[in-house]
């Protein structure tokens, strides 16, 4: 093996140029790499994409803000019993916390450490900055996270310079205006730019030229392809595959019956650096979706009901954000029946509305009705209420007295929304909606 990157061996095709540098009073290590040796190649006409990942994001906001957490492990996410960690200091990943672990199995693996429900609105706000400094390198920018995105920067190096250089800038740049590191792979593609990103974390910048992509995916494990977990990956390895040079060396009828045709191409297509998506800066939301996690077992009809109701009055409330509607509503219900660790059974219902909505009410009495006519006789464990079927905010023909009762909910909705906007979620709802509790989410939950 050759150099590290972000502290990980690497193969010996990486080169490095490693440096110092400061935030706050904590010392970082800054590792810049290029896959192989020499120039860096990209042909005419081939993109150039960024994948732009924050550091740790949530319990590195809480350690910029609180100087007494500095080096010590900080642990964000649920605290109850039936919490999960939403994200992990890298002083706690050394005791091999990772996100989406059960907070009960990360107090065992990290006793001493500090844990935090954490500040979903600071973490937007942030969030946010980012997302503004990203759009300074170009103004291509999809994001896929309040904490990551991809950057398409291929015009941008008439202005900025080369890929590398334009990757220093940007992290730079997040550094001077937020005190937090942000890991940047830069390559051809947005899944060779994702493991570029993987593989320089913590606080690392790899760039993998376009034609360095094959030497670059062929020694890595199977299981970094997009679309490859564990069951897949079982299945190549009873193929006799582990690497991705050995599954892109393979015809793809091979290996068909182990994944099945359709998955078979895929997979020797991004086994080959065959990665045609694009970024999409305007990509539009499928659904909006809200849930939550009982602090117990819900048995009550009532309390489930109230959750429903709570739910939908969120979604709506962002759907008028937005200026969409739905035309499909979806009840989502995770029952008290383990399947296995941390896997339980879900269910999910959907129906369509006569007419796209926005409308809390009309949301929920959906939801209610998919609830009364499916309600499984096992406690359930977390609800969730969606709209899809997302349209824009065009107005339908309505019938005089249907074109009445909608400007009435119109002006009431209106109404609530200025309420919640300046005093806050909590300050107005329906009598009868309650709550279940909602975990962080890293997830970009559109009109928020």
């Amino acid at each position: 093996m050759g150099a590290s990157v972000g502290g990980q061996p690497q193969p010996p095709w990486v080169s490095l140029a490693t440096g110092a540098d400061h935030t706050c009073a904590a010392e970082l290590s800054r590792v810049e790499g290029v896959a192989g040796h020499g120039l860096t190649g990209y042909r005419r006409g081939v993109p150039v994409i960024l994948h732009a990942d924050m550091d740790a994001f949530y319990a590195s906001v809480e350690q910029r803000d609180r100087p007494e957490l500095r080096g010590r492990a900080v642990i964000v996410g649920g605290t109850s019993s039936r919490g999960v960690v939403t994200a992990a200091s890298y002083e706690a990943r050394r005791f091999g916390v990772r996100s989406a672990m059960p907070t009960v199995q990360a107090r065992a693996l990290c006793p001493d450490a500090v844990f935090l429900h954490g500040d979903m609105a600071k973490y937007r706000r942030v969030s946010a900055e980012i997302r503004r400094i990203f759009t300074t390198i170009s103004p291509d920018v999809e994001p896929l996270s309040l904490d990551e995105a991809f950057i398409d920067i291929t015009a941008s190096q008439r202005l900025l310079g080369p890929p590398l250089a334009i990757g220093r800038l940007l992290r730079d740049r997040v550094r001077a205006a937020t005190g937090l590191t942000v890991s940047v792979g830069i390559g051809p593609g947005k899944m060779v730019a994702k493991i570029a990103s993987d593989l320089a974390k913590p606080d690392g910048l790899l760039e993998v030229p376009a034609d360095r992509v094959a030497a670059f995916l062929h020694p890595l494990p199977a299981w970094r392809l997009w679309g490859v977990g564990p069951v897949t990956e079982a299945a190549l390895a009873r193929a006799g595959i582990t690497t991705i040079g050995q599954l892109a060396a393979r015809p793809a009828a091979e290996l068909a019956p182990f994944v099945g045709g359709a998955a078979a191409d895929h997979l020797v297509r991004l086994a080959c650096g065959q990665d045609a998506r694009v970024v999409e800066p305007d990509l539009a939301a499928k659904s909006y979706g809200e849930e939550g996690t009982f602090a117990a077992d819900a048995r009550h009809d009532r309390r489930v009901r109230e959750a429903i109701i709570g739910h939908a009055d969120a979604v709506a409330r962002r759907l008028r954000h937005d200026c969409v509607r739905g035309r499909v509503v979806v009840l989502k219900l995770k029952l008290a029946e383990r399947l296995g660790p941390g896997k339980f059974r879900l269910l999910t219902r959907r129906v369509t509305l006569p007419e796209p909505t926005d409308d809390g009410k009309t949301i929920s009495d959906a939801a209610l009705r998919l609830w009364e006519r499916h309600r499984p006789r096992l406690a359930v464990r977390l609800v969730g209420v969606s709209a899809a079927g997302i349209v824009g905010d065009a107005p339908e023909q309505l019938g005089l007295f249907a074109a009445g009762a909608h400007l009435r909910h119109a002006a009431l909705n209106r109404a609530l929304d200025a309420i919640v906007g300046r005093f806050g979620m909590q300050s107005i709802g329906r009598g009868d909606a309650g709550r279940s509790e909602k975990g962080l989410t890293t997830r970009l939950k559109r009109g928020e």
